[in-house]
């Protein structure tokens, strides 16, 4: 250990700079070199200290690679300086003769200096020589006791002015007091004030102690440790900054708190008691008091205007030591075993852990042991003695907060006290038969790595944190004597100084996120606030309705976060997807028709909208929107509207961004044209004027339209000026505000060289960086992004086929992330990366693939700082450059327009097509997906579904009068010779089928029932029935049953030739074969329901997604009836039955019951073409299927039984002129 006096010092009084240095050529080389030693300098007198510098020992092979600064002005509780607020490692030298200096971010006031090795040469000794830069210091202090108060008075009172400042440095060792009382004539009040180490600032209106009088802020933390800390409070008319050390918060003044006339300054509040901390004077001392630059404190020396305060800083000597790893421990020798009655241990301690061991020992000649530790944040004291139970005691509550917390552990004969934070805190009791004596070791904080096992011996954590106070038999325990090395023993210990720190007091936490610590870490609760990641920074959401749909949801109300990880809210938002774009709907609080009718004494009708979203949210909105409109709409009576475009309007509405501003045009008109969209369109009532309402009729007439211009939306507000006079009459309505179109979503560039790339201004994301986009390429690698520093970088590239690296320095040495695929990543399809770095990790998510991750060394740098342009596509070095697309790239939740800057930039091409490739899958149930510019869309023409995602059933509830026909075209012979009998097949090629799809989805629970009905100008039909089971039990049987049961069931058959297959529900599907080839022939229509010419059959219940072919009947009649060859008779209400959501139960089915399928036809001209008729038949309801051939024919596969004709289900069709002919013969399979 060394020590430096102040004649070392030297100063240079040509630029006030103190310059010191070690006396002599060699240097200092302690002659152990271990950790435990330190080079303290005494500068003399307090000085700013800006800049250290070292070297190794001359000539020599000692130097420090490494070492920590410590500062103090007393020589004792010393602080350590601390690079980014993490870092307390300094680098050192390489060899003995190079200079390294460093220069300190934030300037040190101190006295004293302290340096401790940590590393040094390896194949040397501890060396070095030591200089140090700064200027000399002054100030004026005051000292308060706790007892005493200073009281200024500000004379001449000073005058009211829009810009008021104090500030003031302080130091003590009690957590709560009255630091400053400001308060003027109109009793308006400023307090700062400590609480249990935080700052608050109190402003208040009167004496009234009401919530509603005062106004609170607070920051800071830990501010009781005896070091100088500074405060600042800044006014700017109606919002004032309060600054501690290096933090600063905004705060709003309300109103009625912005008047300061404060004319008297105090470090004491007033006599009634209205602090919201503690009403206890200020201990400790203050340094350079301005108020209004003016120096209190000065001017207080002056004057003599003082109270019980001394001009200079008396501080106490309280020695803490640090427990900074699971390593720590102290162990000192206990009191020999004494006649006293009494024993006693004591100590105060300071941590953020839940756990840890304060302090054990065995029990002499006793057989046991004692545990003093915390357990949840609360004091245990454990004892065990053999052939005894155990003795546990527990007090306090919530210990781990920071604070200093006293323990006190008192044995007498027949009583045992722990007692935590004195009078002010909880105690518990036992009596035990003996007394607990401490023996003759004590250890602290943990135990020997190394020790005997019998002497200590730790079952629980070990402590990290600060003690101080250490008592032994009401004897104070000498640390300093500890420290060097006279009393006990120690291990991985700091000792004459706190290393707590608080990481929550500035939060890394964003967004809300709720922070707690342990000693070497801080953690943030992201729960409810809409983000994830360590630090809470990531949204879980999308950043518009556009997005929604491209992961394959449906319209319903969604969290729309419009700048991802930026710092507006997410908000509730409901997205329409059921029209060809998607709209995001923002409601306001009245979309009704409003009727306004006069009103004495009014001359005006005013009308305010309020909007669901925040004023941030939807200018967001309205600005990444491609389209955005709102209906206005006027009905009016003798209520002129705008009156002519060149004198001022009469109504006018208010709208834009902020506030808005007065618009003077009306649906469907250009900004300030002040004409409605008839005038627009020149088709006004009356010519003369530009609005249907301004030619002032007794009629009733409206001007309507939409308001599309971005710039002027919302609408804010609506004011209706002719409203007054006798007999006018109007009405309006504003419609909710749609949008949509997401410019970010589909902002894309196409790089089709390796040397091609973008470039755009650094980025900057010091402490928090989240990057997300979507690649696709055919390519094995290149990289997406790169922005260089000095030292540091950060990069995304896919640096393999199946690979993507995400890699980055921030002064720790390269950190890299890397996420494999299971598929290959060059298929030409779109791929997502998102890449977050923070101060606690680092982590990569591909596509849905688990998020890898890296966590940041602890204690290291924390700050990206990078000062290149960012590249975008390639690199600085045009190598390694990435080919292909990148699409909608976002940085902290800012979009960079790739678009724009790719129109200026050669071989790079704005947008890039090809999006089914990757999101066609999204278009179900037959639908197609069709490629847009900038988007894709679902054509579900094809489909028996609709939506966006033809997702979303057609169904309709049928009464037993309901039919829906379709009508085919007529064949081309028919118009020729519709009596002909003989024309060749070949006419008829183009309406031949050798193959039908059949689906449908129906509930009911009546039987028999149609369902679907196919005929052909042939005479042929196919159908589709319930029917009730009779006499064909001993027909092949199925699996399946009850299907007239009310529920939701599935029906599919398929034909191709002579291969039928039917399946139900989730049943298994089952095959039959005919021997005979199939064709269906001239289909002239489908129908629904009930059919005309059998008045006896018809269908009651649901009818769902019913497709043939490509045909669907039902979707046709319910949302094209005009334009499609459709015919509805009887009641068809459009519902939403086939929901499987209607029903838990849909789709479970029985077993069972007989399958039978049915093929006729009447037609002598065609031999060989086949009719199909498909029954599905049902006693609790079996599904049947019948053949009929106008030839014989035999099936294979199954059992045939021949059936007479009479006994046929197909009765149910006699006398209708598909009825069965006389030489028919019918084949049941």
């Amino acid at each position: 250990r060394g020590q430096v006096k102040g004649n070392a010092l030297f100063y240079s009084l040509d630029d006030k700079m103190v310059f010191l240095s070690l006396p002599g050529a060699g240097g200092w080389s302690p002659s152990s070199s271990d950790r435990y030693q330190w080079l303290e300098v005494d500068l003399g007198e307090r000085t700013q200290i800006t800049a250290v510098a070292t070297q190794g020992r001359y000539g020599s092979s000692d130097w420090l690679t490494a070492y920590l600064l410590m500062f103090s002005d007393t020589g004792h509780n010393w602080k350590q300086y601390r690079q980014e607020d993490s870092i307390g490692a300094f680098p050192g030298n390489s060899n003995a003769d190079s200079v390294v200096q460093h220069k300190l971010q934030h300037t040190v006031i101190a006295r004293y200096v302290r340096l401790i090795p940590l590393d040094w040469n390896p194949n040397g000794r501890i060396g070095l020589r030591l200089e140090t830069y700064g200027c000399p210091y002054n100030s004026d202090v005051l000292s308060f006791d706790g007892r005493g108060s200073l009281l200024y008075w500000l004379s001449p009172r000073p005058r009211q002015m829009t810009r008021e400042s104090i500030s003031l440095k302080f130091k003590t060792l009690k957590n709560s007091g009255i630091l400053l009382y400001t308060e003027g004539q109109s009793e308006h009040s400023l307090t700062l004030e400590l609480k249990k180490g935080k700052l608050l600032l109190l402003l208040r209106q009167g004496r009234s102690s009401s919530p509603d009088s005062h106004h609170l802020v607070s920051l800071g933390s830990l501010l009781d440790d005896q070091h100088w800390h500074h405060i600042a409070v800044e006014r700017h008319s109606t919002h004032l900054n309060l600054t501690v050390d290096k933090s600063t918060l905004w705060a709003q003044i309300p109103p009625r708190l912005t008047h300061w006339d404060y004319d008297q300054v105090s470090d004491q509040g007033p006599s009634s008691p209205r602090s919201v901390g503690s009403n206890k004077n200020f201990h400790g001392c203050l340094e350079n008091l301005v108020y209004n630059g003016m120096n209190l404190v000065d001017l207080a020396k002056q004057k003599d205007q003082r109270g019980n305060v001394t001009f200079s800083c008396a501080e106490p000597v309280f020695v803490a030591m640090t427990f900074t790893s699971p390593q720590s421990y102290l162990w000192l020798r206990g009191v020999p075993e004494l006649s006293s009655t009494v024993t006693s241990v004591g100590l105060q301690f300071q941590t953020w852990n839940r756990g840890g061991l304060l302090l054990t020992f065995v029990l002499p000649k006793q057989g046991g042991a004692v545990w003093l530790y915390l357990s949840k944040a609360r004091l245990h004291l454990q004892i065990h003695k053999s052939g005894r139970s155990p003795l546990e005691l527990s007090a306090g509550s919530a210990l781990n907060d920071g604070q200093w917390h006293s323990v006190e552990l008192i044995s007498r004969r027949g009583h045992l006290t722990v007692a935590v934070d004195g009078d002010e805190g909880a105690s518990s009791h036992a009596s035990p038969s003996f007394l607990l004596t401490t023996g003759s070791q004590l250890f602290f904080g943990g135990c020997p790595a190394e020790g005997n096992s019998q002497e200590c011996m730790n079952p629980f954590k070990t402590f990290q944190g600060c003690m101080r106070l250490l008592t032994v038999d009401n004897q104070q325990v000498d640390l300093i004597m500890v420290q060097q090395r006279l009393m006990g023993n120690y291990s991985h210990l700091q000792i004459d100084m706190c290393g707590i720190i608080d990481r929550c007091s500035q939060s890394h936490c964003e967004h809300g996120g709720s922070c707690s610590q342990s000693w070497s870490t801080f953690h943030c609760n992201c729960s409810s606030t809409g983000y994830s990641g360590a630090t809470c920074h990531s949204s879980i959401y999308e950043q518009s309705c556009e997005a929604y749909k491209h992961k394959g949801n449906t319209s319903g109300y969604y969290y729309i976060d419009v700048d991802g990880s930026g710092p507006i809210r997410p908000q509730l938002i409901y997205c329409n997807m059921t029209e060809d774009k998607t709209w995001i709907v923002i409601k306001h609080n009245n979309t009704e028709l409003t009727r306004v009718r006069p009103l004495p004494g009014k001359n005006q009708h005013s009308a305010h909208f309020e909007y669901t979203s925040e004023e941030e949210q939807l200018a967001a909105i309205i600005s990444q929107s491609e389209h955005c409109e709102q209906e206005l709409t006027y009905h009016c009576r003798k209520s002129r509207l705008l009156n002519t475009p060149d004198g001022p309007p009469l109504s006018w509405w208010v709208g834009g961004p902020g506030v808005g501003q007065m618009q003077t045009y009306w649906g469907g008109a250009a900004p300030g044209s002040q004409q409605c969209v008839c005038g627009l369109q020149e088709n006004c009532v009356d010519p003369k004027h530009h609005c249907n309402c301004d030619a002032d009729r007794t009629e009733w007439a409206n001007d309507s339209g939409l308001l599309t211009h971005k710039e002027t939306l919302p609408v804010r507000s609506l004011v209706l000026g002719d409203v007054h006079r006798p007999g006018s009459e109007s009405a309006f309505r504003v419609g909710h505000l749609r949008c949509h179109g997401d410019k970010n979503v589909w902002n894309a560039a196409f790089f089709d060289k390796e040397t091609s790339y973008l470039h755009f201004p650094t980025f900057h994301g010091e402490l928090s960086a989240d990057i997300s986009f979507l690649f696709k390429t055919t390519s094995s690698s290149g990289v997406f992004l790169e922005n260089l520093g000095i030292k540091d970088f950060i990069r995304i590239e896919l640096s393999s086929s199946t690979e993507v690296l995400f890699s980055f320095d921030v002064g720790n040495g390269p950190l890299e992330v890397h996420v494999k695929s299971g598929v290959p990543l060059d298929d030409n399809r779109w791929h997502r990366i998102r890449a977050e770095r923070n101060v606690k990790e680092a982590s990569l998510r591909l596509d849905e693939l688990p998020a890898a991750t890296q966590e940041a060394p602890a204690d290291g740098h924390i700050h990206l700082q990078l000062n290149s342009q960012l590249f975008i596509g390639g690199t600085a070095s045009r190598q390694k450059g990435f080919r292909g697309c990148i699409r909608s790239l976002q940085l902290n939740g800012v979009t960079l327009d790739l678009e724009e800057r790719a129109k200026i930039t050669p071989g790079v091409q704005p947008g890039c097509p090809g999006h089914c490739s990757s999101y066609g899958s999204l278009c179900q149930n037959q639908g197609r997906c069709v490629e847009r510019p900038n988007s894709f869309s679902c054509d579900c023409s094809p489909s028996a579904y609709n939506g966006a995602f033809c997702d979303r059933e057609v169904s309709a509830s049928f009464k037993l009068g309901t039919s829906v026909s379709y009508t085919l075209k007529e064949p081309l012979s028919n118009k020729l010779n519709r009596s002909s009998s003989t024309l060749p097949s070949s006419i008829y090629s183009d309406m031949t089928l050798r193959a039908e799809n059949v689906s449908l989805s129906f509930r009911t629970s009546q039987s028999p029932a149609l369902l679907l009905y196919v005929d052909s100008y042939h005479r042929e039909y196919l159908a589709l029935l319930l029917n009730k089971h009779g006499k064909y039990a001993e027909i092949l049987t199925s699996k399946v049953r009850n299907l007239a049961n009310g529920q939701l069931h599935a029906v599919t058959i398929s034909r191709l030739a002579d291969a039928v297959s039917v399946q139900v529900d989730q049943n298994t599907k089952e095959d039959f074969n005919l021997t005979s080839d199939v064709e269906f022939n001239a289909i002239r229509s489908l129908v629904l329901g009930r059919l005309s010419r059998l008045a006896t059959l018809g269908f009651t219940g649901c009818l769902s997604a019913v497709l043939f072919n490509s045909i669907s009947p039902l979707k046709a009649a319910l949302l094209h009836p005009g334009t499609s060859p459709v015919t509805v008779t009887g009641p068809l209400v459009q519902s939403i039955c086939g929901s499987t959501s209607a029903n838990p139960y849909s789709g479970s089915v029985g077993t069972g019951q007989p399958l039978v399928n049915a093929i006729r036809s009447d037609s002598a001209l065609i031999g060989g073409v086949i009719a199909v008729v498909i029954f599905v038949t049902v006693s609790a309801s079996a599904i049947m299927a019948r053949i009929f051939y106008r030839r014989k024919g035999t099936c294979q596969s199954q059992d045939v039984k021949t059936v007479k004709p009479e006994d046929s289900p197909e009765l149910a069709f006699s006398g209708s002129q598909n009825g069965p002919s006389e030489n028919q013969k019918e084949y049941f399979i």
